[in-house]
């Protein structure tokens, strides 16, 4: 049986892959799905984040599971999380047999998120729910408006549960380039899961990412951006899809 780890996109945590957890460890997986250090801290704690802290967090966890014996192991992210995991994946590749971006940043040598934003264009009803807060250092989400953007075909009862616990997101790492090479992270088997009824990245802004940074297996869910909720069951069968044979 393989291992999973999860890592969540903005504002989220490690809970919003509970129902994707719980059926991958029913077909026999280990499945670890952390939150990020120094989300929803003080100021101080965000301040202190970076993008290569968090891809080590990640790649340690796959080290982990390693070690445990466990494998091959899958590294997964959704959404921004898809920066985490290029990270994680170019720092430590012997760590890691196959990398999932679920509807995520997967970016090219050089780009940062920030960058990929002003390729993409404005997105009103995303960026309207968008507050800085520590003077910059971190965001927000109105969350009483968040849900058309994020989970607008979930059932609510989930959505309303996920909006409640959303919490503050550094910035620092979104302005960071992303650095992968071919040899090191471009080693690694990629799926890449698209969700073609997204209005945080809209699927034209997954497509372009694909061009970018071609030769990942595309699977397609007619989900919003929260497939987790959505289609759990399916973007089940696409991580236990992606165990290398």
């Amino acid at each position: 049986m393989a291992g999973f780890v999860l890592i969540h996109g903005s504002w989220h945590g490690g809970w919003c892959f509970d129902l994707v957890a719980d059926i991958l460890r029913a077909r026999g997986h280990t499945v670890v799905a952390p939150t990020l250090p120094g989300m929803g801290g003080t100021a101080a704690e965000m301040a202190a984040v970076t993008l290569d802290g968090w891809g080590e967090f990640a790649a340690q966890h796959c080290r982990d599971l390693k070690a445990q014996g466990v494998g091959p192991v899958v590294l997964a992210g959704h959404s921004r999380g898809g920066l985490v995991v290029s990270t994680a994946a170019e720092r430590d590749p012997a760590a890691v047999d196959a990398l999932v971006y679920i509807c995520a940043m997967m970016l090219p040598d050089g780009m940062s998120r920030a960058e990929f934003k002003q390729l993409e264009g404005a997105n009103p009803a995303f960026d309207g729910i968008i507050r800085k807060v520590h003077e910059g250092v971190a965001t927000e989400i109105d969350a009483a408006n968040a849900a058309p953007v994020f989970a607008q075909l979930s059932p609510p009862h989930l959505v309303a549960a996920a909006m409640a616990r959303l919490m503050a997101e550094p910035h620092a790492p979104r302005a960071q380039k992303v650095h992968v090479t071919p040899h090191r992270w471009g080693s690694l088997p990629r799926t890449y899961v698209e969700c073609t009824e997204d209005r945080t990245i809209p699927i034209d802004s997954q497509r372009r990412m694909l061009h970018f940074s071609p030769g990942a297996n595309v699977v397609t869910l007619p989900a919003d951006h929260s497939p987790y909720l959505s289609f759990p069951m399916e973007l089940a069968d696409a991580l236990e899809g992606a165990i290398p044979a």
